[in-house]
């Protein structure tokens, strides 16, 4: 078992809870709590704090260590301590449209200081003159830096305490004690792991692990308590993938035997030789179609590694068995990138190929392979002898959605994705199915070279651009939003490629790309840049995926700290498709206006192209549930999983699964009522 469970590392002795078990405690109200009456409970409600359980299963996400109290006169540069003084003056500053600075001065017994908080402007309504504050934090050159905050005894502390996800309604310190209250019911929770599980992995029991979470005597045993409690949640969610893997395996899907002749001259046709991971690739997949159980392979890549390479691979494998393969992605661009790529070699090879989305109507009877988008699936359209379909981007489709491809048939089915995700989430999220990865890209394309500047300086990236266009190269701009809005201070794709056209990009032929133009417009301007009829291409994200122009070097990403690291990374794959030097220029606020998630994921940029570590670093920043939306409800469910630490936690609960899929009890029950939560979610 994982470090902690057993053995010497274990705690010498776990808290714990005396008394008997009384399951329906634990399902009664906040309200029943003293001191929680109906505005409390509201405010709580808002944080998803209902019941008493929901109390108990509240994870500190940090514990503040303790750190000195000192007079103001006594304060060092730099050192992180704790104040407490009374507000004598308030006030805020907008310096910039994206920026509030709230000071107010603090003093106490042996002098005043300024204590200055970031983008909290509701602040200065509770900074009253004369408010007694408890500060946390560090003296910087423009003052007193602000952590965390206690106005009137409620929320900093100096001393080793958990801290809580909180809200400005209900701050760390209200919680800390409503959680305390909640404590002696930790034993009403059910324990689901099975006796023998726990006797054999030295499992403490629940309620115990969920006093050491939120009582703990070190910040070691709040983790222990953590980790035993995070195994139920790995446990429970991997019971139910292997409960599907085993229903997979009861199917039948056509064998489709050894490859043949198609498929060799596919790949004679192709003008480059297939990397390393993609003959592995071909290889698994060639082994799962050589069975009678349906194919379902996860296919992972970064963007440029070639895996609609191997998705037509599949594909052809369907045809020369004399069936149908069928391709669907969730967008019409992407759809359309598709059929541009596939169309030619089919062609080529004698195969006949058609494109269905919403706004192109074809006929699918007597097509070998359909392309298209979710209007595969609308009712009319009928798939016969479908033995492989492609799901690409399928993270982006609902359970139903991709069940209904393949209703009524038994289909080999590749999953695709170009947002890779770490092993572990692989494990976690898909582990119902088989994992393949692409990690490399083709020999022939250079890494991006990615740069990072804030708004000041963006004329500079203006100037970099322009060389490329001068020398023959094609741009992109990327910009947030469509059009201007009232309740967003980002600049609007709209108006900036009116401005560029007039100021840093005059004489030069700019389009616009946004996902309100309709499909027809769409298609003739990426048509018209792809032809070297536009030097840029003003976009919003509706470029992430499936635009593929070779002799496109350069793009900038304007206020780039409001994209995702993920969607960072996807954006910048839309250069560096050819063998020339490309450049990613990202440009953000002023890095005292971002927050610290915000300048690593900048940075993070800047120092990989490696979209598997970029993952990890995503998986970090942004956590397990953020990170994969509803594809797996069960993801977002998890409140005490953090995946990254917790690899050797997920193998050994992936491991005891395979024997608890038969398993009847509290862990049956749980695995169940997850499932159908899954199911409702997606």
């Amino acid at each position: 078992m994982p470090k902690g469970f057993a053995g010497e590392d274990a705690p010498k002795s776990w808290p714990r809870l005396p008394g008997t078990p009384r399951p329906e405690n634990a399902e009664r109200p906040v309200a029943s709590l003293s001191g929680v009456g109906p505005s409390l409970e509201k405010k709580l409600a808002k944080l998803g704090l209902r019941s008493l359980r929901d109390l108990l299963e509240h994870r500190p996400h940090r514990y503040e260590t303790a750190v000195p109290e000192r007079r103001i006169a006594d304060l060092l540069a730099g050192e992180e301590t704790a104040i407490a003084g009374e507000v004598r003056s308030v006030s805020v500053r907008r310096p910039r449209r994206n920026l509030a600075i709230v000071n107010a001065r603090v003093g106490d017994e042996s002098g005043e200081i300024v204590a200055v908080w970031f983008n909290q402007a509701w602040l200065e309504e509770k900074l009253q003159p004369g408010t007694h504050v408890r500060l946390r934090g560090q003296l910087k050159r423009n003052g007193f830096q602000v952590r965390s905050h206690d106005l009137n005894g409620v929320s900093a502390t100096a001393d080793f305490a958990p801290v809580y996800p909180a809200s400005e309604e209900v701050l760390p310190k209200r919680l800390r004690a409503l959680v305390e209250r909640a404590l002696p019911h930790a034993r009403d929770l059910p324990d689901v792991l099975p006796a023998p599980l726990k006797v054999s992995e030295r499992l403490p029991l629940r309620a115990d692990a969920l006093v050491a979470l939120h009582r703990p005597r070190s910040e070691e045993e709040g983790e222990e308590g953590r980790r035993r409690l995070a195994f139920d949640e790995l446990l429970v969610l991997q019971v139910g993938l292997a409960r599907a893997r085993a229903g997979r395996d009861a199917a039948v899907a056509p064998a489709l035997g050894e490859p043949g002749e198609l498929v060799r001259r596919y790949k004679e046709l192709l003008p480059f030789t297939l990397t390393p991971d993609q003959d592995r690739a071909i290889e698994e997949i060639d082994g799962d179609l050589a069975r009678a159980a349906p194919m379902q392979r996860l296919l992972q890549g970064d963007v440029g590694s070639g895996k609609t390479v191997v998705a037509l691979y599949a594909l052809l494998r369907a045809v020369e068995a004399g069936q149908r393969g069928a391709l669907m992605a969730p967008t019409e661009t992407l759809a359309e990138q598709h059929f541009l790529t596939v169309e030619p070699l089919c062609t080529q090879l004698g195969v006949s190929v058609v494109l269905l989305t919403g706004s192109v109507k074809s006929e699918v009877e007597g097509a070998q392979i359909v392309v298209g988008t979710h209007a595969l699936i609308q009712e009319g359209v009928v798939l016969e002898q479908l033995a492989v379909a492609v799901v690409d981007e399928q993270h982006r489709f609902g359970v139903e959605q991709r069940r209904a491809l393949v209703e009524g048939r038994t289909p080999h089915v590749l999953h695709m994705t170009a947002t890779p995700i770490p092993r572990t989430l692989a494990l976690t999220v898909y582990g119902d199915l088989h994992v393949t990865e692409i990690a490399k890209p083709p020999a022939s394309r250079k890494p991006i070279v990615t740069s990072w500047v804030t708004a000041e300086r963006s004329s500079e990236a203006y100037t970099r651009l322009r060389k490329h266009l001068d020398a023959g190269r094609q741009a992109y701009v990327v910009c947030p939003l469509i059009e201007d809005s009232e309740t967003s201070q980002a600049r609007a794709a709209e108006g900036e490629a009116e401005r560029l056209q007039r100021v840093e990009l005059k004489g030069y032929r700019v389009g616009l790309l946004h996902g309100r133009l309709r499909p027809g417009d769409r298609r003739e301007l990426m048509a018209r840049f792809k032809a070297g009829e536009l030097d840029v291409l003003v976009a919003t994200t509706v470029i992430e995926v499936g635009v593929d122009v070779p002799n496109a070097t350069i793009m900038i990403v304007q206020e780039a700290d409001r994209f995702g690291l993920a969607q960072l990374h996807q954006l910048r794959g839309r250069v560096g498709r050819g063998a020339e030097q490309s450049y990613c220029l990202l440009i953000s606020r002023q890095r005292e206006e971002l927050t610290d998630n915000a300048q690593e994921r900048l940075q993070a940029l800047v120092d990989s192209t490696d979209g598997f570590e970029l993952a990890e670093k995503d998986l970090e920043l942004r956590g397990e549930g953020q990170l994969m939306g509803t594809r797996q409800a069960g993801i977002s469910e998890f409140r005490f999983t953090k995946l990254r630490a917790d690899r050797p936690l997920l193998e050994r609960a992936r491991a005891a699964a395979e024997g608890l899929v038969a398993y009847e009890g509290p862990l049956a029950d749980q695995v169940d009522a997850l499932f159908q939560r899954k199911e409702v979610a997606a």
